[in-house]
């Protein structure tokens, strides 16, 4: 996995590198490993503007603008509240495209309605419509569940970089 991980992390780089973009995430479950999978590529930081860990609800709502209202009405672990993530961070940073994983790692956490293998994927651009995601890996293991979930981002970065028009010379 660790293999895969790295290709997919080299396409992302490669491909906002071609087109001058920035990129930040925001993640909850993975507790900052899609930025670590990116940041372990020498050069990177001509990519990556940044990456916001918001593990508790507090801190999405302090870093990424989540309101109290949107947490208590969906949920940490929510299409909405990914969305509500990848949204504070473009606003949060300087970047033309942002990720944004929230989801339920396990072993414990999980519930009928929300269980545990259970993880919600936002991709946001700048005017740009929301892709979003959702994806139930079931109980694989906690490590196994961060890890797919660092692939799915991944995967979804790359998307967003084939999709997202070149900056252009003055924003360089």
């Amino acid at each position: 996995m660790a293999r895969r991980l790295d290709m997919l992390a080299r396409r992302v780089l490669d491909l906002c590198r071609a087109r001058s973009l920035l990129l930040a995430t925001a993640e909850s479950c993975t507790g900052g490993l899609v930025a670590g999978a990116l940041t372990n590529i020498a050069g990177s930081s001509d990519v990556v503007d940044c990456g916001f860990v918001t593990y508790s609800n507090a801190a999405k709502q302090k870093m990424l603008g989540v309101s109290a209202a949107m947490l208590s009405r969906y949920g940490a672990v929510s299409a909405e509240t990914a969305a509500a993530m990848a949204k504070g961070a473009l606003k949060k940073s300087h970047a033309d495209i942002a990720v944004a994983v929230t989801g339920i790692a396990g072993p414990g956490g999980g519930s009928k309605e929300k269980p545990v293998g259970l993880v919600h994927f936002a991709a946001a651009a700048r005017g740009r419509p929301i892709i979003a995601r959702r994806r139930l890996y079931g109980a694989i293991g906690r490590d196994r569940v961060r890890e797919r979930s660092v692939a799915e981002a991944l995967s979804l970065l790359a998307l967003l970089g084939k999709r997202t028009k070149a900056r252009s010379a003055k924003h360089r």
